[in-house]
């Protein structure tokens, strides 16, 4: 019997958050009928370089762009922490909050593939569920085949009767969009209207950002 819906986790660095963040955020909180997707902005990301924008402004703009938006709430938790901002620590923090919730752990099939090289990526399946939305990103003859048959479930219920320990494949519409697109644009001199909400737009040019 459901007592707990699960939260949904969604990490990166947001910079900028844009309309493929969003839609795709909105789309598993209704889908699965989740208690909320908490937004979590990566103060130092251990795989890429630190965005020069700030890890305080790139929240601000998670913020903005998810003012008034039922069941999308941003956490500040990894800018909270000094050194690099693994997802395993990000976790445990999580578990000591919401005690009684199933966390769901949205990643890219990209993302999914590329987990080995993450910090202690194998206990990450012990304190959340993976729900990994496929893109182009193939499967076959890959090392995570066997982590993926081990864990997969097909049944949407498991989320919430498990505490952790699911893999669960949400195939969603994408919007292609990127971030690297949108700083790319704005370096140019070019508008990247329509890629990202109004009120990050304003922030940027307001701040000149990405100039």
């Amino acid at each position: 019997m459901l007592k707990y819906k699960p939260i949904g986790i969604f990490g990166g660095t947001f910079n900028p958050i844009h309309h493929g963040h969003l839609r795709l955020a909105l789309e598993v909180y209704e889908r699965l009928n989740l208690e909320k997707i908490l937004l979590i902005p990566s103060a130092r990301p251990p795989h890429r370089n630190t965005p020069i924008i700030s890890s305080q402004n790139r929240l601000k703009m998670v913020k903005i762009a998810i003012k008034d938006m039922p069941g999308l709430q941003a956490d500040a938790r990894e800018l909270q922490r000094s050194g690099f901002s693994y997802t395993v620590d990000t976790l445990k923090s999580l578990k000591n909050n919401y005690l009684n919730n199933p966390l769901c752990l949205i990643l890219g099939m990209d993302a999914f593939l590329n987990l080995p090289n993450w910090y202690q990526w194998e206990q990450l399946i012990k304190l959340a569920h993976l729900l990994v939305i496929p893109r182009n990103a193939s499967l076959k003859n890959h090392s995570m085949q066997n982590f993926l048959d081990l864990h997969q479930t097909s049944n949407q219920a498991d989320l919430t009767l498990e505490n952790a320990g699911k893999i669960f494949m949400l195939p969603i519409p994408f919007l292609d969009i990127s971030a690297t697109q949108i700083r790319q644009l704005i370096k140019a001199n070019k508008n990247p209207k329509y890629l990202l909400p109004n009120a990050v737009l304003d922030m940027i040019n307001e701040n000149q950002f990405y100039r």
